[in-house]
């Protein structure tokens, strides 16, 4: 169990690590007149994350989850897997990556790195889902995994909606000439 609780620790510093990341691209977007939308959901995302980070080793702990080696190492791939995936997007995003949903209007969509793929337009959330899910699994947190999975896809529906809505605003073609003329 100690073992665990060292893993869950490592990926609460890697979380510590993407909020000062973030904190240092907010200053940067800020700096080019960058909008931040979406609040509401914000602290509701937070709370949720920690939830899992406490979660994860307290039901380990509380329902004397056993350690299953046919399930914990393959789990253990797959967070690997998503964390490795999550710093591809931060790399690829550059200081355009936030937690929050932040964009600078007038850049154009990345197209590189994960993001080259149409099909899948946000692939953090794609390493979100994975973590959520694999990290509770890799000790039989079955529970938290469960509660995980559906809380966060609730959250996502509303976040993927707001970042769309955002980049497709931040993105949108302007003009300074009308689009129409009257007649003479």
């Amino acid at each position: 169990m100690i073992w665990y609780g060292l893993l869950v620790a490592a990926v609460a510093a890697e979380r510590v690590a993407e909020l000062v990341v973030a904190r240092r691209n907010e200053r940067w977007s800020s700096a080019r007149g960058a909008t931040v939308t979406g609040q509401g959901h914000y602290p509701a995302m937070v709370a949720l994350h920690t939830g899992l980070l406490i979660a994860c080793p307290a039901e380990v702990w509380l329902a004397d989850r056993p350690f299953v080696p046919a399930l914990a190492w393959p789990m253990l791939a797959v967070l690997a897997g998503s964390q490795a995936l999550r710093w591809w997007c931060i790399h690829t995003l550059g200081p355009r990556w936030n937690t929050r949903v932040i964009v600078v209007p007038g850049l154009p969509l990345v197209t590189g790195g994960p993001y080259r793929w149409r099909w899948l337009r946000h692939p953090n959330y794609v390493a979100v889902v994975a973590e959520g899910a694999a990290l509770p699994l890799v000790h039989t947190a079955w529970v938290t995994a469960a509660l995980f999975t559906v809380l966060n896809a609730a959250l996502l529906t509303v976040r993927i909606r707001c970042e769309n809505r955002a980049l497709a605003a931040a993105t949108a073609p302007t003009t300074t000439a009308p689009t129409t003329t009257a007649p003479a």
